[in-house]
């Protein structure tokens, strides 16, 4: 009795569902990033920073403004004090973009990923894919909401601003942006040192520590070099309309991106060379 050719060979329709594409690694990365509850929890609590704080600085201002000293008054902002929850968020949205690969390299599971994507870098670019745009959805909402809400509270003293106004719809969505590339940079730092202590200790050294020193410095050196570091380069986006930055907003903004690129270029050579 003879087979069918059927039964003989696979067809092509096998042959073409064996193929690793980017969107099917996309998709398992999505699988991954949405069923861990890490995830889940760490945006919530990046979301609830960014709204939660704003709110509270919004009512602390309104209740203290008639209080408060002239000088104090003349440099208030309300869109950025409506905003100040960002510099919480940002420890929860870095902590997630390391975590995005660490957390398999802890575990093991980066053998099996990488076996399965034999490549690799296709792995690389669709975590960082991923991760930016649910951090970018997310983080934008939720600078949008922190401004209305803010907003809304200061309202009760005649305080409040409005997205027509001056620099302050570039704030808002910066504030989203700015965010999204601490979550980029996040996940590139992990894929270089490969261990989540480390890689976020390296992020938070980065964005908080080197400012700290450069600050420091004598005012020769650090007001010729601070404004250049990743954190400052990139909080140019979010800064006060009228305030004197040595970066334009989008000048700084733009900095802060290459320093992202350059280390997740880093990050996709090591990960082509080094052993799982």
């Amino acid at each position: 009795m003879t087979s069918s050719p059927a039964a003989a060979a696979p067809g092509p329709a096998a042959t073409v569902h064996s193929r690793v594409t980017q969107r099917r690694v996309l998709h398992s990365e999505w699988i991954k990033l949405r069923t861990l509850r890490s995830t889940f929890w760490t945006l919530i609590a990046a979301t609830v920073s960014l709204i939660g704080f704003g709110a509270l600085f919004c009512a602390i201002t309104a209740n203290r403004w008639p209080h408060m000293s002239a000088g104090d008054k003349a440099g208030f902002d309300p869109a950025l004090t409506s905003l100040r929850g960002y510099f919480l968020a940002q420890l929860a949205v870095g902590v997630l973009g390391v975590l995005v690969i660490t957390g398999e390299y802890a575990t093991g599971m980066i053998r099996a990923t990488l076996a399965a994507v034999p490549r690799r870098l296709p792995v690389l670019w669709a975590k960082a894919a991923l991760y930016s745009l649910v951090t970018w959805v997310l983080m934008t909402v939720g600078a949008l909401a922190a401004f209305l809400i803010g907003q809304g509270v200061l309202s009760s003293r005649h305080l409040g601003t409005s997205l027509s106004a001056p620099g302050v719809t570039r704030m808002v969505l910066g504030t989203g942006l700015y965010l999204t590339v601490v979550g980029l940079l996040g996940v590139a730092i992990g894929a270089l040192i490969r261990n989540t202590a480390g890689g976020i200790a390296t992020l938070f050294g980065v964005l908080l520590v080197l400012p700290a020193l450069a600050e420091a410095l004598p005012s020769s050196w650090g007001n010729r070099f601070g404004p250049y570091l990743p954190g400052n380069a990139g909080q140019a986006l979010i800064s006060l309309p009228r305030e004197a930055h040595p970066l334009a907003p989008w000048t700084g903004f733009t900095v802060f991106c290459v320093y992202a690129v350059v280390a997740l270029a880093a990050s996709a050579v090591l990960l082509g060379r080094r052993d799982a």
